[in-house]
């Protein structure tokens, strides 16, 4: 945790094989090869293994099932390095599901691995994970216990961020047990370190802590200092919710004093900045503790007014939280690469011992010797080669999969910065009896009709310049006006959507007597969103948000062949297209709202003439 009172923790993981953010879409596509696997290697066996339990996130025991999987082969191939990753894996999902003793006991077994695997960077992530646990637990003897092990390994290796990452940690474990001194030992080291390789996030973190040391030592000004240094580098990286959440534990610290003046300004402010950028559950809080200072302070009615915005605010958050957690995750590319690389240069010192090692043998060959450096030379020629192709083939991957815009700037800062767009177009679609077709069809028929519609989709949207963002099953989900802002994206979207419906029923004409002719549900709806990316070896562009939750509502709630829209699209289209008012409809966790079906064959004005041949089409 970065300090008590908040949840807010920082989790700055140590090595890349152990990120938090998955991609179901690739966990899906992997099942199929495992299902399959009979002409896997044993190294490409562990390693599919090891990605199933990393990106599956639907279903977080079957998550735990290919972790314990690749245990038991590691186990029998005596290979520690991948034992020690799926203890790893296994331990994370446990502790997502709560399950810390579970948790606990995996992450003991992925150092005893570690230390076999003679993998020390491994080791000071699992005693880093281990002591997270025990702070979790509140345990915070065991944790310092742990945290110290930690840091005394990852001193030894190159792992700056990790070694920090430990010490802002271990300095809140001793923030949480009272003693601030040694809290503030650790948290100036980290600081330091932070500060000498440019990691902005970890030296804000750092300077925030060191600010709330100060106020429970009740040096309020230098609190104030370190507090507003840590609030200005992280307007500067634009990471608002630890700024509410500073602002609001320094809120509680000038309340314990007596200080009631200083608390509702800190308050006020925290409201205030959550407010502008829109944090739902930092409004929330802050409403609910301005509530409760407004009622000490003998004020019933500014008491009640900030309780009531509580309720609203708090009602709205059920999904918010994951959402926000998983936007503000950051990816390092370079971490991933370079660690291939690594690897295949421990490949090449290896050959080389070999061959010294042939070479006294066979002192008095000196033809053989000579034939062993050519060859050992054409290896490294090839091996050169191989990390070159590979390189460009991780380029092009990233650009397949990311809008070019955003991969540049991961390839150029290592991360991508998670964004809020204030007005984007989210679309759906849903094949209607997709499950009746999928239990009476051979899977080969299943996935190639699916590609068959699916790569069409992806033709129409590129032509209206909207971005795919996913596809789950049969579902297939896009947006208009990101990553770059744009006025007309409802249109766009609209547009694309009559053309996708359109290929669907001639499709469905043509073949009627064909197994595979599906009937298709669409659903659109305006509003904002954040957008990022999320994973560090498996890249996935995702968007989250209300916006996104209601436009999956109306697909579910659209007809075979139509387009369900909301009351917020219907505002930016209904100049351009003759729409039919459905009235209100109730949808799940939302109550009541209101619907409309796109009429796509009347058109009130003139639109772009790609639009207009369309809609002869269609008609």
């Amino acid at each position: 945790m970065l300090f008590c009172k908040s949840n807010l923790k920082i989790l700055f993981f140590l090595i890349s094989i152990n990120c938090v953010c998955q991609s179901q879409k690739v966990a899906d596509s992997l099942l199929v090869i495992y299902e399959k696997n009979k002409f896997l290697s044993t190294t490409e066996k562990l390693e599919l293994l090891r990605n199933l339990s990393f990106n599956e996130t639907n279903n977080l025991q079957k998550s735990i099932k290919f972790a314990e999987e690749l245990i038991l082969f590691s186990h029998q191939e005596k290979n520690y390095l991948y034992l020690y990753r799926g203890y790893i894996q296994k331990g994370n999902k446990l502790r997502l599901l709560g399950e810390l003793k579970e948790a606990l006991e995996s992450y003991f077994k992925s150092l005893d691995a570690a230390t076999k695997a003679k993998l020390p960077t491994g080791q000071g992530l699992a005693y880093s994970t281990i002591a997270d646990v025990y702070s979790e637990f509140g345990n915070s003897k065991n944790a310092q216990i742990y945290y110290a092990k930690a840091v005394k390994i990852l001193r030894k290796t190159n792992d700056t961020i990790g070694l920090a990452s430990t010490l802002l940690n271990s300095g809140d474990a001793y923030i949480n047990s009272g003693n601030l001194l040694l809290a503030k030992e650790k948290t100036e080291e980290a600081k330091t370190i932070f500060k000498q390789v440019h990691y902005e996030s970890g030296e804000a973190y750092a300077l925030g802590n060191l600010g709330m040391i100060y106020a429970k030592q009740g040096n309020d000004k230098q609190a104030e200092i370190n507090i507003t240094k840590a609030i200005k580098l992280l307007e500067k990286i634009e990471d608002y919710y630890p700024i509410c959440v500073y602002l609001t534990y320094m809120s509680d610290i000038y309340l314990e004093k007596g200080n009631k003046t200083a608390a509702l300004n800190y308050l006020i402010n925290s409201l205030s900045l959550a407010k502008t950028h829109g944090l739902k559950k930092e409004i929330s809080e802050a409403n609910l503790k301005l509530s409760q200072l407004y009622d000490k302070l003998g004020k019933p009615k500014e008491s009640l007014g900030h309780l009531q915005n509580h309720i609203i605010y708090r009602d709205s958050l059920k999904n918010l939280e994951t959402v926000q957690k998983i936007a503000d995750m950051r990816t390092d590319f370079e971490v991933s690469q370079k660690q291939a690389e690594v690897d295949l240069l421990s490949q090449q010192k290896k050959n080389q011992r070999i061959v010294v090692f042939a070479t006294i043998i066979a002192l008095g060959c000196i033809a053989f010797v000579a034939f062993g450096l050519y060859r050992r030379n054409k290896f490294v020629q090839k091996t050169n080669k191989i990390i070159d192709y590979e390189r460009k083939r991780s380029d092009d991957l990233l650009r397949n999969i990311l809008p070019e815009s955003t991969a540049e700037e991961l390839k150029v800062n290592g991360k991508v910065k998670a964004k809020r767009f204030q007005s984007v177009t989210v679309l759906f679609t849903d094949f209607h009896g997709f499950t009746h077709y999928a239990e009476n069809l051979p899977p080969e028929k299943l996935v190639e009709s699916v590609d068959f519609y699916f790569s069409k989709f992806d033709e129409i949207i590129e032509k209206y310049e909207l971005e795919k963002i996913k596809t789950i099953g049969d579902a297939y989900m896009c947006a208009g006006g990101l990553p770059f802002p744009t006025e007309d994206h409802a249109l766009k979207t609209v547009q694309a959507a009559i053309e996708i419906a359109s290929f669907v029923e001639e499709t469905r004409r043509l073949n009627a007597f064909n197994e595979t002719s599906f009937e298709i549900r669409l659903g659109i709806n305006s509003g904002p969103v954040v957008a990022g990316v999320v994973g560090t070896k498996k890249f996935a562009y995702d968007i989250w948000g209300d916006t996104v939750n209601i436009a999956s509502r109306l697909e579910s709630n659209s007809e075979s062949g139509k387009i369900n829209i909301s009351e917020s699209t219907y505002a930016l289209v209904k100049d351009t297209f003759d729409c039919e008012y459905r009235g209100e409809i109730i949808v799940k966790n939302k109550g009541l709202m209101k619907m409309y079906f796109l009429n796509p064959v009347q058109v009130k004005k003139r639109i772009t003439p790609a639009v207009s041949s369309l809609l002869q089409t269609t008609i």
